[in-house]
């Protein structure tokens, strides 16, 4: 049997013509769409993200526009294909709702001073204080507001306490004071922005390693400071 040649499309005259031997195939024209690689001068040609989706009829997706382009798929290409543009409050959002409420979603921020924020009621199983124990320097003790709400200080001179970096006025904050009596009787300084039951600042007990227990509280910064007496010589 003769060897037979590939039938082509005469754009001339739409007939069918027989590639002669030697010929060089010429789309030119043509209309002829050719499936699979196609090599022209030993030069692949690769299809478009265009014309892909002309030839499956469907949007590319992200791992199709990678393949093409080697490299990954950027928000904007993304967003491109799935018809919506992602808002930087949308993806700050973090939905807490739980099924069977009617709540929206909230989000938990944070203000100038890195403290967390929580829009809605915050119900814990368990809540722990964070404990400090301050020393005091040169008769001198700090208690550091941003640092916690629950300290611990071992009397070992007679002190002057500080309250320092309450919240900024409008935020309520309290804290306990525990303190634990020297062998020898140790003498206190309050604060002058503390504000005691009858004006009156307690006495603190004298016995070695007496416990006393403090609660001081304030909503405008520190401003006043409101001193209660929880429980004197508990050792």
């Amino acid at each position: 049997m003769a060897d037979r040649f590939p039938l082509i499309v005469d754009a001339t005259n739409n007939n069918l013509k027989e590639l002669p031997s030697g010929d060089n195939l010429d789309l030119t024209g043509s209309g002829i769409k050719v499936g699979g690689t196609l090599t022209l001068g030993g030069v692949a040609i690769t299809a478009t993200a265009a014309e892909l989706n002309i030839l499956d009829g469907v949007t590319s997706t992200a791992a199709e526009l990678n393949i093409l382009d080697g490299v990954t798929s950027t928000a904007t290409e993304l967003n491109l294909l799935d018809g919506v543009t992602a808002t930087t409050a949308e993806l700050n959002y973090l939905d807490i709702t739980t099924l069977g409420t009617s709540a929206a979603s909230k989000a938990v921020t944070a203000d100038a001073n890195g403290d967390v924020l929580v829009s809605q009621e915050f119900r814990a199983v368990s809540y722990n204080d964070t404990y400090v124990a301050p020393t005091s320097s040169s008769n001198a003790t700090t208690i550091a507001c941003e640092s916690g709400n629950y300290f611990k200080h071992t009397l070992t001179e007679n002190t002057t306490f500080t309250f320092s970096n309450p919240p900024a006025s409008g935020t309520g904050y309290s804290f306990i004071l525990h303190l634990i009596q020297d062998s020898s009787a140790r003498t206190v300084t309050w604060p002058n922005s503390v504000d005691w039951a009858a004006a009156t600042a307690p006495t603190i007990s004298t016995g070695n390693g007496d416990d006393d227990f403090f609660v001081f509280a304030t909503s405008d910064g520190g401003t006043i400071w409101y001193g209660f007496t929880a429980g004197q010589a508990l050792a």
